[in-house]
């Protein structure tokens, strides 16, 4: 094992040892606060308790990354470059190894394949907002005889991130590594199904920025996260979870007119149109679908295929899903987790049974399902009713609701319907036709024959109820940042 792996196991081990999900100043804290059981998905059974804070804490925090701020800000870009590659190192160190992986999938239920590389999608996240933040530059213009107008960029101030549970580490990185790039200072509450994941991430920050940069606290969100959107230091608010709470938040940001960035529910289409390969486009529903045990905000919701190859694909599609694997997310055999909430299973099943009630064919609905634990099977529905809830909300779970369709028009208006506008999908071989289609969705990102689509370095955000803003790429980094423009007159420069 190299000494970076070795460090990372090391620091793994320490967060562990004494769990708590409130890190203020560069120091975690645990004395005196309520304690809160962790769950583990793979089994239903608590496998440790956690210390978690309150407005007292989430008062003091705020107040140390205000303070902290202008420390941090007045870094030069490449040093703040330099922080970020170091944690990025560190992060890819960790994806090479055990610890941490594992911790993930304890607490997610995530299969460790998707532990490890949700750990190397974080670092990427680090390196490219590093790589922007030393190439930006400020712009100049000499339009105005007589004058120059110059435009810089600065921090926007504390920023509050706010995440859930599905990717415990790689959402937070995705929010954290803009604003530490940005020069913002981060007050950051993780969720409370996954917060260990979440605080390794925060101890292996304060290794490499100034303690007080980034301060953790995880608590009820009247005592945490309502002090921070009443706080006139906190000048930008990033959310990812569900279109209710995004409505919350929002309502909270608006009193100080707070910046925010929402990445709420979605209801992704997976359009298959009548040029597919039916077993290709079943491949990469597979990824769509069943990625992170169904459990993403990207993940295949609607399902439109083409009538000319839909029989080809559902058979083929159903195939693949029946073969899934249920059952120990560390098991390499494993191909479909738990769900992390112990209520998710339940809530599935009620999905499906009244969309069978509205009409719904069931193609696939069992699996070996291990005796303990928060485990879901598979479950392909076809003729679903545009009505069901399982075609028009967020499903969030290895159902798959499919919907046949005789010409495109038809299957966007499905889509349209529903308001959301997340993500979507397109299959099809002639490439041109299926981006033009892609071109129709209502989706801040649009995977055209892939399941992966995204990419740190290019912006993604949500439309309609799915939010608003952008993260990743330039976009993403202009989110945490005030610009300023000087207009100088005649005069000479020093």
């Amino acid at each position: 094992m190299n000494s970076a792996a070795n460090t990372m196991e090391q620091l793994v081990a320490s967060v562990l040892a004494a769990p708590t999900a409130v890190r203020i100043d560069g120091e975690p804290r645990s004395a005196g606060l309520a304690r809160s059981e962790l769950i583990a998905p793979a089994d239903g059974a608590v496998w440790t308790d956690v210390a978690v804070g309150g407005t007292a804490e989430a008062t003091e925090a705020v107040a140390a990354a205000a303070r902290t701020l202008p420390r941090w800000s007045a870094y030069e870009p490449a040093r703040r470059g330099e922080a970020l590659r170091a944690v990025a190192d560190d992060l890819d160190a960790a994806a090479g190894q055990q610890a941490w992986p594992g911790l993930i999938t304890r607490e997610t239920g995530k299969r460790l394949a998707e532990s490890k590389a949700e750990l190397g999608l974080s670092a990427v996240y680090f390196r490219v907002f590093a790589d922007l933040i030393e190439k930006q530059e400020s712009v100049r213009f000499d339009a105005v005889p007589g004058h120059s107008h110059v435009v810089e960029a600065g921090p926007a101030g504390v920023v509050a991130v706010l995440t859930p549970w599905n990717f415990p580490v790689s959402i937070p990185a995705r929010k954290i590594a803009p604003a530490l790039a940005a020069g913002c200072s981060v007050t950051f509450k993780p969720s409370e199904l996954a917060p260990m994941s979440s605080m390794v991430l925060a101890a292996l920050i304060d290794r490499h920025v100034p303690g007080g940069v980034v301060d953790t606290v995880l608590g009820d969100p009247a005592d945490v996260v309502d002090p921070w959107l009443e706080h006139p230091d906190v000048r930008a608010v990033s959310f990812t979870g569900s279109t209710r709470v995004g409505r919350l938040v929002a309502a909270g940001a608006a009193a100080n007119f707070q910046r925010t960035v929402l990445e709420l529910g979605g209801c992704a289409p997976f359009v298959v149109l009548a040029d597919a390969d039916p077993e290709a486009a079943a491949r990469t529903l597979m990824v769509a679908k069943y990625r992170n045990n169904g459990q993403s905000c990207i993940a295949a919701n609607q399902i439109l295929v083409a009538r000319p190859v839909a029989d080809a694909f559902v058979e083929a599609f159903a195939a693949a899903s029946r073969e899934l694997t249920v059952g120990d997310p560390l098991d390499e055999t494993t191909g479909l987790g738990p769900m992390a909430p112990a209520g998710d299973p339940a809530r599935l099943r009620n999905l499906v049974q009244a969309a069978v009630a509205d009409g719904a064919r069931v193609v696939v609905d069992s699996a070996d399902l291990p005796p303990a634990g928060h485990f879901a099977a598979p479950t392909v529905l076809t003729d679903v009713s545009p009505d069901s809830a399982v075609f028009r909300d967020e499903i969030f779970g290895p159902v798959a609701a499919i919907r046949t369709f005789d010409d495109v028009d038809e299957a966007l208006a499905h889509h349209h319907d529903t308001g959301y506008g997340l993500a979507g999908y397109v299959c099809g071989t002639d490439l041109d036709a299926a981006r033009a289609v892609g071109r129709r969705l209502r989706a801040g990102i649009v995977g055209v024959n892939t399941g992966t689509p995204n990419y740190p370095g290019a912006p993604f955000g949500g439309t309609g109820l799915s939010g608003l803003g952008y993260e990743g790429g330039r976009q993403g980094l202009e989110e945490f940042q005030a610009f300023r423009t000087i207009a100088m007159g005649p005069g000479r420069l020093a």
